[in-house]
C-alpha cells in the first residue's frame, strides 16, 4: 500500500475548511501517513504546515522548476519541506508558473497518493482535478462536507453525489 495521502483544495478556504485540514493533516501524521499536497496557497499550505507542526512528514510537488517558489509566500514552507521532507518537480529549473502545469502536476499529487482528500473546492477548482486522477488511478477519493450556501463547498458535495467518501472524523478516515 502506499503510505502517503493527498490532501487538496481550494486557495480561499473558510474557517470550517481550515480547521478540518489543520485536524486531518495533523492525525494522519501522527498516524505516519505521509502528507502530499501541492504547495499551493490555502489548503496545501495549511496541509503541509500542520503535518510539519505533527512532526510528520511531507511530500510538495510543484508546478514549477526545483528552484522557482511559487506562490512566493511559501518561501518558509518550501525551506521547511526542504529540510524535513521532499519537494518533488517534473519541471526543468527555471521552469515559471503557467497555467498548464497546475493540472499536471495534479496527476503526480493522485498518482503518489493512497487516498485524495478534497477538503474544500469550489466549482472550478484544480483540487476537482487531483480527484478526477485519483478515480482514473483507482485511487479512494474523500472529500468534507459543508453547506450548500458556501460556494467553496460546491465542487465537495458535487464529488458526494458522484461517489465520493464523506469525511465524518479522524478517526473514521484513519480506519477507512
Amino acid at each position: 500500500q502506499i503510505p502517503g495521502i493527498g490532501i487538496v483544495g481550494t486557495r480561499y478556504p473558510t474557517e470550517h475548511g481550515s480547521r478540518w485540514t489543520r485536524k486531518i493533516s495533523q492525525a494522519l501524521a501522527q498516524s505516519e501517513f505521509t502528507v502530499i499536497s501541492g504547495l499551493a496557497a490555502g489548503i496545501d499550505a495549511m496541509a503541509h504546515s500542520s503535518c510539519l507542526r505533527a512532526q510528520g512528514r511531507t511530500i510538495a510537488v510543484l508546478g514549477t522548476g526545483l528552484d522557482v517558489i511559487y506562490p512566493p509566500q511559501n518561501k518558509a514552507l518550501f525551506e521547511q519541506i526542504t529540510a524535513t521532507g521532499l519537494i518533488l518537480s517534473e519541471y526543468a529549473a527555471g521552469t515559471k508558473p503557467d497555467r498548464g502545469n497546475f493540472p499536471a502536476r495534479n496527476r503526480i499529487i493522485a498518482g503518489l497518493s493512497r487516498a485524495v482528500l478534497v477538503m474544500e473546492a469550489p466549482p472550478k477548482s484544480g483540487a476537482l482535478i487531483t480527484a478526477k486522477y485519483a478515480n482514473d488511478f483507482n485511487r479512494d477519493v474523500f472529500t468534507l462536507p459543508n453547506s450548500p450556501d458556501v460556494k467553496e463547498a460546491h465542487g465537495c458535495l458535487n464529488l458526494i453525489h458522484n461517489g465520493a467518501e464523506v469525511i465524518l472524523s479522524e478517526r473514521q478516515l484513519l480506519t477507512s
